[in-house]
């Protein structure tokens, strides 16, 4: 026979036990990581002997971290499947956020374009004198023209204060829907627009 003292702790157990098994329909404790990430590299790496020296804020040029709409504001890829769709393409991951992706290779890519000191990360000393920012607008897979697109608004503000912007863009058609297609198409199209960035940076057209 059981006790008033058992009974107690049976309904405890029976009370934990539910609570469990209705906890367990809704929280998870971790999913399988994905098999590989993916990331932005440059094409070319800066050479050796590329200027990167500069003296307080004289000539530097500062990249800012882009704003990204909400679509990109993850780890995964976005697909335009129609105007008013989209999905994300599966098993395909950045190994971080797209638009802190974006920021380091265009700031590499205005390195090997000789454009002298380059700041691109958060913690840095030095005051630039100009400054480069915009909106990563589409960096994804565009499923009506089997394509990749990436598109950048870009703004450039001088010493003086002047400030230009400029849209770029840059797309691949023919892509298969699958991350060991789409990932190279998309390093390839914004290693293009992060070079035509670089030029209008450099030149100040």
């Amino acid at each position: 026979m059981i006790g008033a003292n058992g009974m107690k702790t049976m309904r405890n157990f029976t009370a934990l036990a539910a609570l469990g098994l209705a906890l367990g329909g809704c929280i998870s404790l971790g999913s399988e990581p994905p098999e590989s990430l993916i990331t932005l590299s440059p094409i070319a790496g800066a050479s050796g002997d590329a200027a990167m020296t500069g003296t307080s804020n004289a000539g530097a040029i500062a990249v800012l971290t882009p704003e990204v709409p909400a679509k990109l504001n993850v780890t995964r890829v976005p697909v335009h499947v129609s105007d008013t769709e989209i999905a994300y393409l599966q098993d395909a991951v950045w190994v971080e956020k797209p638009s802190r992706l974006f920021r380091r290779l265009l700031g590499e890519t205005l390195r090997m374009r000789g454009a002298g000191l380059v700041l691109d990360t958060e913690d840095t000393p030095t005051v630039a004198t100009r400054y480069v920012r915009g909106t990563l607008l589409d960096m994804g897979y565009d499923a009506p023209s089997s394509s990749v697109v990436v598109r950048f608004d870009a703004m450039r503000t001088e010493e003086s204060g002047a400030v230009t912007a400029r849209r770029f863009e840059a797309r691949e058609s023919g892509i298969a829907p699958d991350a060991a297609s789409v990932a190279p198409a998309l390093n390839r199209a914004a290693n293009r627009v992060a070079g035509e960035v670089a030029d209008w940076v450099i030149g100040g057209a």
